[in-house]
């Protein structure tokens, strides 16, 4: 099947390029320390709690207005700085994070009107769930199912002005809310526009473990809106 990525919001069908999939089926490495002990068969395993970064490989091609094309998709590609959303055709109900640093070098064929390449891509090592980023809106206690076997990493708003917010076993205290808060549970820090609101919480920050947890609120507040980042590898 002939294939096609999305990279930060633009679709490599409107520079004329298409891909095939085989190099997106991959998975990343887990950071682990390997200790060899004198006289003991077999190594330590120390298991680091992370994934490592993936190269995720598309083997591409233009088959007409190459150069044109060609010059589109160099500028396409090479103006981005940082991580984007990276998604196929291939595996539609995920996206990655990943990062462009080329090079891009086409083998070119039929008088330079066509051209063959491999485009890598340096990804964090999540698969995230697109589902995963539709805010789930919180009025009273609610179980939540996590479809994944690995742990994710929330972003809360919470509305009101002050009060607990309970996820499994854990309580986020919310204090001296205006109007609303965010709470982003991957890089643990709460905010409410440009504007650090750290010290108006305490506690840990909540995360959703696989299968069941259940989530409710105490206090003043009025309701909460959770975008769940589920995300496998």
């Amino acid at each position: 099947m002939t294939g096609f990525f999305i990279f930060d919001g633009k679709c490599s069908k409107d520079f004329g390029l298409y891909i095939s999939g085989g190099g997106t089926f991959g998975t990343p490495k887990r950071d682990i320390t390997k200790i060899s002990i004198p006289g003991k068969n077999g190594d330590l395993i120390i298991d680091n709690g992370k994934f490592e970064n993936i190269v995720v490989t598309y083997p591409a091609f233009i088959r007409h207005k190459f150069k044109d094309y060609a010059k589109e998709v160099r500028e396409w590609l090479g103006s981005r700085s940082g991580y984007f959303k990276l998604q196929d055709n291939y595996n539609p109900d995920y996206y990655r994070m990943a990062s462009f640093s080329g090079p891009l070098d086409f083998d070119t064929r039929v008088l330079n009107q066509s051209g063959e390449c491999n485009i890598s891509f340096e990804c964090k090592p999540q698969r995230f769930l697109v589902i995963g980023d539709s805010p789930i809106e919180v009025k009273g206690p609610i179980v939540l199912y996590n479809p994944t076997p690995f742990t994710a990493f929330p972003l809360i708003r919470v509305y009101g002005s002050d009060g607990n917010v309970l996820v499994g076993d854990s309580i986020m205290q919310i204090s001296s809310i205006d109007e609303y808060v965010d709470l982003d549970c991957e890089i643990q820090n709460a905010y409410k526009g440009t504007v650090n609101c750290n010290a108006n919480v305490s506690n840990v920050f909540p995360t959703l473990p696989a299968g069941e947890v259940g989530v409710k609120f105490e206090g003043n507040i009025t309701k909460l809106e959770i975008i769940p980042r589920w995300w496998s590898i």
